[in-house]
């Protein structure tokens, strides 16, 4: 499950995730190899058959992140918090340090510095991992810094799906 900030102008418009033409989601997750086929925000819709969501915590658009409310993400985080222990996807990929931290902030009450990368604390039964924003206004981190990113979180993928599919085999 990737979790982003909200969405931005043009993705509300289209209806698509990360659908600005500048946005770096869709080169960096395809050649990280997180989706085959690989897909575009035209056909981001066909990640939920090889097992991908997408949501954001907050789900008011608006042009940029900075232009979101506090009052936004406390009621953000609340339903964020809520659909995924309720789902309780194998992966919760957050696009973004202000999406992680305002999510640990306002629906767990936690103010810590995290790291990009694989996170200690989960959601419910749930595996986090942190991953610099995508979006173009994120220049700070290169294409290829968001590729090897991506990478990390698709590995960490496959090793948490074939835990589960011994886990089903051996108990079967």
């Amino acid at each position: 499950m990737f979790v982003g900030i909200n969405p931005g102008i043009e993705s509300a418009r289209t209806g698509h995730y990360f659908a600005h033409p500048r946005n770096r989601f869709w080169p960096a997750a395809n050649a990280a190899g997180i989706f085959n086929p690989e897909l575009s925000p035209e056909t981001g819709h066909l990640a939920e058959l090889q097992g991908i969501g997408f949501t954001d915590i907050v789900k008011r658009p608006t042009p940029s992140a900075s232009n979101l409310k506090v009052s936004d993400f406390r009621e953000g985080a609340d339903r964020l918090q809520s659909n995924l222990l309720k789902f309780s996807p194998l992966l919760i990929c957050f696009n973004g340090m202000t999406a992680y931290s305002n999510y640990l902030r306002h629906a767990e009450g936690i103010t810590v510095r995290a790291d990009f990368g694989e996170q200690h604390r989960m959601i419910g039964r749930s595996r986090v991992f942190v991953v610099p924003s995508p979006s173009p206004a994120n220049a700070a981190f290169s294409l290829q810094h968001l590729i090897d990113s991506y990478s990390a979180v698709q590995r960490l993928r496959t090793q948490l799906v074939t835990a589960r599919q011994d886990s089903a085999v051996t108990r079967g």
